[in-house]
């Protein structure tokens, strides 16, 4: 039996790395593609990718059948939109430490543009000044959803954790004690067995 692809979105940051050690401790088999974000971060840059439309165009060229998508931060609304324009093709939804596409604002959350900048000055500038808010439509994510959040975590605090719970109609959230925005590779030891857990559900 083909084991179900597994898509593992990465941040603004945009390096598949910061997945790979949630990746190595999920049960094998696995079809895992850990994808990167051409011309964020420090990856580079793609004539293709110009927008963050490209980035949901990457990750549906990606599910040409069901897949797991896993997704951290800014990734979660890359997850948030393909899901949206192909919920056939999504089994289930993994969202940790995301916006989900809501206001975070209003939760009091950080905002991450300006350390970014100073951290990735040659990022593609698109990234800083797209604005996507999807209330209104997360509410149609029908995909069982683990939500995973750290109860340390400025950039998005764990009330929008709860209240992304609020508005998917299948959802779990799982408050990680001390974790910060980055808890899903450096505390991958607790991260990835809820990842399994819910993957294998």
């Amino acid at each position: 039996m083909t084991p179900t692809r597994v898509l593992f979105l990465p941040g603004a940051a945009g390096d598949a790395a910061f997945w790979a050690p949630v990746r190595d401790r999920l049960p094998q088999p696995l079809d895992a593609v850990l994808l990167a974000w051409p011309g964020l971060g420090a990856v580079p840059a793609r004539a293709d990718v110009k927008s963050f439309d490209d980035l949901v165009r990457l990750t549906l060229a990606q599910m040409a059948r069901p897949v797991d998508l896993v997704a951290q931060s800014m990734g979660g609304v890359v997850a948030a939109l393909a899901t949206l324009a192909r919920p056939d093709r999504i089994r289930r939804l993994v969202l940790v430490a995301t916006s989900g596409g809501v206001d975070v604002a209003r939760f009091g959350a950080q905002d991450w543009r300006p350390g970014y900048r100073a951290h990735y000055p040659d990022a593609a500038p698109w990234i800083g000044q797209t604005r996507i808010d999807l209330t209104d439509r997360i509410p149609s994510i029908t995909a069982p959803t683990l939500l995973i959040w750290g109860d340390r975590d400025p950039i998005s605090p764990v009330d929008v954790g709860r209240h992304l719970a609020t508005l998917l109609p299948a959802a779990e959230l799982v408050v990680i004690p001390g974790g910060d925005h980055s808890l899903a590779r450096d505390r991958a030891d607790e991260v990835a067995p809820l990842i399994a857990r819910h993957l294998a559900g």
